[in-house]
């Protein structure tokens, strides 16, 4: 096959990423939306089991965009990966996200259908905008511009996981689209922070599957994940703050120094 066409193990990473933003995309449809559409007498108990897998099927495809760039550093990429990178974040982290706030405004009591319809919309726009300026502005190494995407979808279905009243949860939708186009600068998991982001992954998932089973204090655990995870998309970028303007008052104070006699 021409060099161009040929897929190197960080693109079958990224493909594995493309499929299970897919397939949370059809636990949402199968699950949650036919049930309700259709009346299902077992459709509480569907939803939460398919609820939760759509979930963990969103957090693999943030485990898989994590290695995909890993491998690509350590191996090589094929002329493809950073178009099938980008694509594939589009599919898991814009529209599996933007399609669960659209079904959640569709299936919940207090939501109302065509205003999550638009949020839904606007967290769609912040991911392809967003990916759209990952691939044209250079940031400086170690920094991103905005939330990235693969948080930002994972806060968005954490707010809607929280069931807060549906004004408090829209505000917080487009909040996090927000963040998303914004220019507050968040680290990139890499060395101790990739760990630490893994961990919190693997941890996410034990969450979900207890309260998918109904275990005891599972929805506790669940609303308390779904929090923390809103506190750290807030709470990260104060962080980079600071280390700027610490670096900023640092040269400022090396800056008098070299013009003193």
């Amino acid at each position: 096959m021409p060099l161009s066409l040929r897929l190197s193990i960080a693109d079958t990473l990224t493909l594995g990423n493309a499929t299970c933003g897919f397939m949370a995309v059809y636990f949402t449809t199968t699950g949650i939306l036919i049930p309700h559409l259709t009346g299902s007498d077992d459709s509480a108990g569907m939803a939460r089991h398919s609820a939760a897998t759509a979930v963990i099927l969103m957090l693999c495809a943030a485990v898989f965009d994590l290695f995909d760039g890993l491998v690509a550093r350590k191996l090589r990429s094929s002329p493809m990966g950073a178009e099938l990178d980008n694509l594939s974040d589009l599919i898991s982290f814009g529209l599996a996200p933007a399609y669960f706030v659209l079904v959640y405004g569709m299936v919940a009591d207090d939501a109302h259908q065509r205003v999550a319809a638009l949020g839904a919309i606007v967290v769609l726009l912040a991911v392809v905008l967003r990916l759209a300026r990952f691939s044209c502005v250079t940031m400086k190494d170690g920094m991103f511009q905005g939330m990235p995407s693969p948080f930002g979808a994972l806060t968005v279905v954490s707010i809607v996981l929280l069931e807060l009243p549906f004004v408090a949860t829209l505000l917080a939708i487009l909040g996090t689209a927000w963040l998303m186009v914004s220019r507050v600068e968040y680290p990139k998991p890499r060395g101790r922070l990739a760990v630490a982001m893994l961990s919190w992954i693997v941890l996410s998932m034990g969450l979900l599957a207890a309260w998918a089973f109904d275990a005891p204090s599972g929805q506790l655990l669940l609303q308390t994940g779904c929090a923390l995870q809103l506190v750290m998309g807030a709470v990260i970028p104060l962080f980079a703050t600071a280390r700027r303007v610490n670096n900023f008052r640092d040269n400022r104070r090396e800056a008098r120094a070299a013009q003193l006699p």
